[in-house]
This record gives C-alpha cells, structure tokens and sequence, in this order.
C-alpha cells in the first residue's frame, strides 16, 4: 500500500461527502492508504483569498505544518480543485515572497508550529495515473463501461496555477483514466472552461450561462454524463440545471458524476455504495451498467 497523507477540505465533510465515499471505497482497492491530517482547516477558498490574502496563506501553510509534522516529506493529496488551487499557491508565495514567508512564520510560531516547505500536494487524479498507472488501472477494471459517453469537465483550476501535470488549456488526465475503465470519452471543448464557481451566490444570471455553455456542449456531443473533479463544479452544474432550462428554455438533463465515481463503477463497486443517489439530476441508467 502507498501511503499518503489526505486533506479532504470543507466540502469533503458537507456539500460533497458522496465524493469522499467513492474516494474511500476506490482508493484501498488501487493500493492507497490515504490518512486524513488531524486537526486540518479550510484552506481559506476563493473568498478568503478574495478579502484577505495573506490569511488565506496563513491558513493553507498550517495545513500544510501539519501534514509536514505527521509525516515529513510525505505526499499531501487533496480532491477539491480549489484547495488544490489554494494550497498550491500558498507554498508558492511562501517560497517566492520574502515578507510572505516572514508572515506566515510569525503566525505559525504563535501556535507552535513551523513549515519548511517538505510537503508536496497533490490531486488524486494525478495520484491515479502516475502513481497507480494508468496500465494497473485497467488491469484491475471488473465491469467495462463499454459505450458509455462521458464529457470529462476539469474546470478552470486544476492546470492554474501552472504545474507539471496538467495543461490549463488541454488537460488530459481524466480524460486517460476514464478511457482506461472502457468509457468512451466525448470531445470537449470546454473542459477547462469555467463553470461560474462562488460567482453563483453573487451574479447568478452571468453564471447561468457559463453552466448552460458546459452543459449544452456535452448535450450536442451526446454524453450521457458529466464527469467532474471539483465539489464546486460538481454542484453548479448539477443543482442549476433547473434554473438554466428556465432561464434559456433549454431542456438540459445531464448526470454529473465524479471521476472517482465512475472509476468506482469500473471497478465492480455499486452505486449506492458510491452515492450516486445524491444528485439533483438522476443518475438513472448511467449506473447501473
């Protein structure tokens, strides 16, 4: 088993705890035991980094402290595309600014703790196709998806800031994993496009119709489902459907799944046991391959 130490995030305990199951069930059977930090806080999100930066820092750097005092240089993986996003950022401006760093040392001695920059975070996706394989994955696939049509949708974060995993414009990696369980993945060009995020709660008629773009891209291509890797992107294209249908009279019915869910699905797991009766618009047919 390899080890990692996992950072779940706010919404791995509320908005998104069908996705911290799939990622419970899936991750054991691919030979990774994740260990969630104790003690662990928001990273500080899109709305901190917003109002206050460099508390937002603060935030993510004792995190990161912690994940550094349980295990050294051990791998932090984390699922939510934000507190990827978020996370990320912090060890950058903690490495690159010096009065960021004379901050965030200040702040962590006052708790008694220190950060020294061991720690690398990682998103599970990229955990599964370097680390697992995408060959092992395929080796280990109980139940093909053959001729199931999925739209991989990254949203805007996974690739940015830029790393060495993903391409913010072209990113792929979901796209090899969903292929490696029989799925045939969809072209899709606004994969990386943003779906609104938080803007949702403060210009919803702007965000409306970024979803309606996602959405009715993957409908023309004939998915039968959207797969996504953030909790954020997950819920807005799910749970606004409704309002978009009403406001641009389209007739959008898409599924939107998580990737860890649908690699759950390979695998021989059940749909209940992944959750994927927690959504606004019925899985339906998509799990009961």
């Amino acid at each position: 088993m390899r080890r990692y130490w996992y950072y779940p995030g706010c919404s791995g305990h509320a908005s998104a705890r069908d996705y911290q199951r799939s990622v419970a069930l899936i991750s054991p059977a691919l030979g990774l035991d994740l260990v969630e930090v104790e003690d662990w806080n928001c990273c500080g999100t899109t709305a901190m980094t917003s109002v206050e930066p460099r508390l937002s820092v603060v935030l993510s750097a004792r995190n990161l402290a912690l994940a550094e005092e349980a295990g050294g240089r051990a791998d932090l993986v984390v699922t939510c595309n934000s507190c990827y996003a978020i996370l990320r950022r912090a060890q950058e401006q903690y490495a690159r600014r010096r009065e960021v760093r004379a901050e965030v040392d200040e702040a962590l001695a006052g708790i008694g703790r220190r950060y020294s920059g061991t720690v690398r975070v990682r998103h599970l996706l990229e955990v599964l196709v370097r680390d697992v394989g995408l060959d092992a994955l395929r080796e280990r696939v109980r139940r093909p998806l053959s001729g199931l049509r999925l739209a991989p949708y990254y949203g805007c974060l996974l690739g940015r800031p830029r790393n060495d995993f993903e391409d913010p414009e072209e990113p792929l990696s979901m796209d090899r994993l969903l292929e490696a369980t029989g799925a045939t993945v969809v072209r899709f060009d606004r994969k990386s496009k943003c779906c609104g995020g938080a803007l949702i709660t403060t210009h919803e008629e702007a965000a409306l119709e970024l979803v309606r773009e996602v959405l009715s891209e993957a409908a023309a291509r004939e998915a039968r489902a959207v797969v996504t890797a953030c909790p954020m992107c997950q819920f807005n294209l799910d749970a606004y459907q409704a309002k978009v249908n009403a406001a641009f009279g389209t007739r959008l019915r898409l599924p939107v799944l998580y990737f860890s869910q649908v690699l759950g699905l390979s695998l021989g797991f059940g749909a209940s046991e992944l959750g994927l009766g927690q959504r606004f618009v019925p899985v339906g047919g998509v799990g009961k391959l």
